[in-house]
């Protein structure tokens, strides 16, 4: 395949001719071909080209990744190229992805990608929806059914309430809900296949939190990708539009805005000052459990009313939109109009105690990857800071971690939530809950304004910790229900 190609590109350069490389045909003759050539620059729009790994300079362990990825998948995309920071990471998603997809399991393979184009319509992430319609109708999906949600059978049809509800208020989420699923006479759902499927419902909201988050761009092939204008500068070779190089002057990144070097420097080093001052604390004294529930309680209240500037209600686009019903369901916090939700405490349901055997049970050897997955995100460090090294980072991943939970009503017991203040600032914050709760609406402005002096892996890194806890917070709220419903 790769001769074929390699000789299919030597013809089409032999038959257009080309002005920089000596061309075979006269210069002024036209063909009438229209040549797509590559909208963005890169895998990502947050992340300049030169700071992503290029294919070709990996080393052994990456070419490795590469491989099992494009052997999987058929294809090298955009995720995988910025998930590559992390190769530790990019292989347990990978394995997990490729189990969840491909491998033996409840659902049959159609389903399977039915249910990702479902989960990503959620939030309008057309980069994996049109990924997923072409796997749908590679391994035989019908595709009147991409006609929209109406044309699906009734058994996915029944499935859109529980995936509306996990994608934007999972703490909403009731045994009665499972039960509706489970005795829907010939259109029921086996709980093996169940799990199957909130599982996948997970991954993918997750995963289009990341789409968004990390600005990936879609691939050339896709909508979104490619165009057909003719390139803006005079000397561009042909050879360089059909292979995707850009000129100079389309490569130049805007800044991320007029904050100096310096402030960005002193933001850094007041993290590191606070890391340090609350680790004397924590070793002076520690507050009662009555202080600890009131912070919890209070940080919850305060994640309420944080958030964007630009944060507005956007209509999701017909080809998106057909795949869900309900367009107008959305993330809403939980206290707004006097509503109360318990506090979910982990101590009484966990992943690790409860969610992670019912998995396992019910789908075997797949809690075991989830599990792996969590691990490696909640525990990776390269114990660095912007430009300090061998720091331990632990404190600042857990204030993460648990602020995700937090908005979700998801309370430790063991943890001073007093924390969470003092280690994330606001423009932190209000790119954690965007990504988290309506990642469609996530801007390279959100992107650039938290953690400034931060590299971009570390960046990236953030991101692997947010869709991971959002992923365990929906996986705890729809577990626990299938639990209830069992007993």
């Amino acid at each position: 395949a790769a001769n074929e190609a390699y000789t299919a590109s030597l013809a089409v350069s032999e038959l257009l001719g080309c002005k920089q490389c000596g061309a075979s045909r006269g210069q002024d003759e036209e063909l009438g071909i229209r040549i797509p050539r590559p909208l963005g620059h890169g895998p990502s729009r947050f992340i300049p080209e030169k700071e992503i790994l290029q294919v070709g300079s990996e080393d052994a362990q990456m070419h490795a990744l590469f491989a099992d990825s494009f052997a999987a998948l058929g294809r090298l995309d955009n995720i995988t190229l910025v998930m590559v920071f992390h190769p530790q990471y990019l292989e347990s998603f990978l394995k997990t992805q490729h189990y969840l997809l491909q491998m033996d399991g409840p659902l049959p393979l159609h389903y399977r990608h039915y249910i990702g184009i479902m989960a990503a319509a959620r939030h309008q992430c057309s980069y994996l929806v049109n990924l997923h319609v072409n796997d749908f109708l590679h391994v035989g999906g019908d595709p009147k059914w991409l006609n929209g949600l109406e044309n699906a059978p009734q058994k996915l049809q029944n499935l859109g309430e529980l995936n509306k509800v996990l994608a934007h208020r999972p703490w909403l989420i009731t045994k009665e809900h499972i039960e509706r699923l489970l005795k829907a006479e010939e259109h029921s759902w086996s709980l093996a296949e169940l799990v199957h499927a909130v599982v996948l419902l997970t991954h993918y909201h997750s995963l289009a939190s990341f789409t968004f988050g990390c600005g990936i761009s879609p691939e050339i092939h896709c909508d979104g990708g490619h165009t057909f204008r003719p390139p803006s500068v005079s000397n561009y070779c042909i050879c360089d539009i059909t292979n995707g190089n850009h000129s100079v002057d389309e490569m130049q990144v805007s800044s991320p805005g007029s904050v100096s070097v310096s402030d960005s420097f002193f933001e850094v080093e007041a993290l590191m000052a606070k890391m340090r001052q609350l680790q004397e604390c924590r070793d002076e004294e520690e507050a009662s459990q009555e202080e600890m529930a009131s912070r919890f309680e209070m940080e919850k209240r305060e994640s309420m009313f944080v958030f964007s500037s630009d944060d507005d209600e956007g209509t999701p686009a017909r080809d998106v939109s057909r795949h869900f019903e309900d367009t107008s369901y959305g993330y809403k916090d939980f206290s707004r109009h006097g509503m109360h939700v318990p506090t979910f405490r982990v101590q009484d349901y966990c992943w690790e105690d409860h969610g992670y055997s019912l998995v396992n049970r019910l789908y075997p050897d797949v809690g075991q990857l989830i599990d792996e997955k969590f691990h490696i995100a909640y525990n990776l460090t390269y114990n660095t800071m912007a430009m300090h090294k061998d720091v331990d980072t632990s404190m600042l991943r857990r204030a993460i971690w648990n602020y995700i939970h937090c908005m979700f009503g998801i309370r430790y017991d063991d943890y001073d939530y007093g924390e969470i203040n003092q280690l994330l600032d606001r423009s932190f914050k209000v790119y954690i809950k965007t990504v988290v709760c309506t990642p469609e609406k996530v801007t390279k402005r959100m992107y650039d304004s938290f953690w400034r002096q931060f590299k971009h892996s570390e960046k990236v890194h953030v991101n692997l910790l947010l869709i991971e806890a959002r992923m365990q917070a929906e996986l705890l709220y729809a577990l626990r229900a299938i639990t209830r419903y069992m007993t």
